[in-house]
């Protein structure tokens, strides 16, 4: 996982992200949703992933009985996430570090959002099963990060999202990002999401080059 420390980055994150990602709060709605349907109103959710806080605070105001654990190799990211949910920090333990750094739970629910596509096919399926594993059996977990969609030309939907989010969408440019997030194909993401125990895999959410996909424990 890439930890995000440049503080430039930081500082922008959270006007940045809705740019790159479309429909980013809406995302963070049905997220919300797709939780809801199997967590009761005192649910403690895993957040993976958790820094800047953007979910956190969709969810935290969205839902007052929910508590969170979230974990994120970055800490300058778990300060704007504590920042980002203002009122709403108490009821969210922040550590610092990956899945490993999470208690076993069990927990009602989990998300891991635009987070999965750093981390190669190994690491992935490892995180995967480390996130069911905490889980309660029938609880939802919500993921969503750059897919390749089956048979689409991956540097052609780069080159989409990179003009998305107001940058160049050169051929160069989205073959530079191919070559240095792990994508993987649409196909691979949802079969690691069974190799890791899951089932009633259920894609929600396409945008350019993002997919997202919820998934039972």
């Amino acid at each position: 996982m890439i930890p995000f420390s440049d503080p430039a980055v930081v500082a922008g994150y959270a006007e940045a992200t809705p740019k790159k990602v479309p429909g980013l709060a809406d995302l963070h709605r049905m997220a919300a949703i797709l939780l809801a349907e199997r967590a009761p109103d005192d649910a403690e959710i895993l957040v993976v992933g958790a820094g800047g806080g953007l979910e956190f605070r969709a969810f935290a105001e969205g839902q007052p009985g929910w508590r969170f654990l979230g974990v994120d190799p970055s800490a300058e990211m778990l300060d704007l996430a504590r920042r980002t949910l203002g009122p709403h920090a108490p009821r969210a333990d922040l550590r610092l570090g990956t899945i490993d750094a999470a208690p076993e739970g069990p927990f009602d629910g989990a998300t891991c959002l635009l987070t999965l596509h750093f981390l190669d096919r190994d690491e992935r399926l490892r995180t995967l099963r480390e996130i069911h594993r905490r889980l309660r059996p029938g609880a939802a977990l919500v993921v969503a990060h750059h897919s390749a969609a089956d048979g689409a030309d991956l540097t052609r939907w780069l080159s989409r999202s990179l003009a998305f989010a107001g940058n160049p969408a050169t051929p160069a440019a989205a073959t530079q990002m191919a070559q240095r997030l792990p994508i993987l194909a649409t196909a691979d993401d949802e079969a690691l999401l069974r190799d890791a125990g899951f089932s009633e895999i259920a894609l929600f959410y396409a945008a350019l080059s993002f997919r997202g996909w919820v998934a039972v424990a």
